[in-house]
């Protein structure tokens, strides 16, 4: 089956090395709390908010072992007024045995104020 799996970071502020690392840590979280590998990935859509411009954040993606071939691409969040500054967020379509309510969706640092029903570190759906 194919799911969806998504995820959101923050940085601390318009930082090429900062906006990799984060964006590395999370598919990393992503692939961990999923069992995935990424040839089980189908394509990675990331958005970014306005205030990320630094780099692509898609480059942290392309330079991990076994991404060459997962087509990636970033674009722009919608500026809504008031959202979380600074974010990141990822949307994983990949092949999984897992069913949807067994997907692990991934929050880390100020983004678990978006769900934090799913955040890895109030201890919900952690495996």
């Amino acid at each position: 089956m194919i799911r969806g799996i998504r995820g959101a970071t923050t940085v601390s502020g318009d930082k090429e090395e900062e906006i990799l690392r984060a964006t590395e840590e999370l598919m990393r979280k992503i692939e961990e709390q999923n069992d995935l590998l990424p040839e089980h990935i189908s394509h990675v859509m990331i958005t970014v908010t306005d205030d990320v411009t630094a780099t692509f954040p898609a480059r942290s993606l392309r330079d991990m072992p076994g991404y060459q071939f997962v087509p990636v691409m970033c674009a722009r969040e919608i500026p809504v007024p008031g959202s979380l500054p600074f974010c990141i967020r990822l949307m994983v379509t990949a092949e999984t045995d897992r069913g949807q309510k067994e997907i692990t969706h991934i929050y880390l640092n100020e983004a678990e104020k978006l769900r934090p029903d799913l955040s890895l570190t109030k201890g919900n759906r952690q495996r």
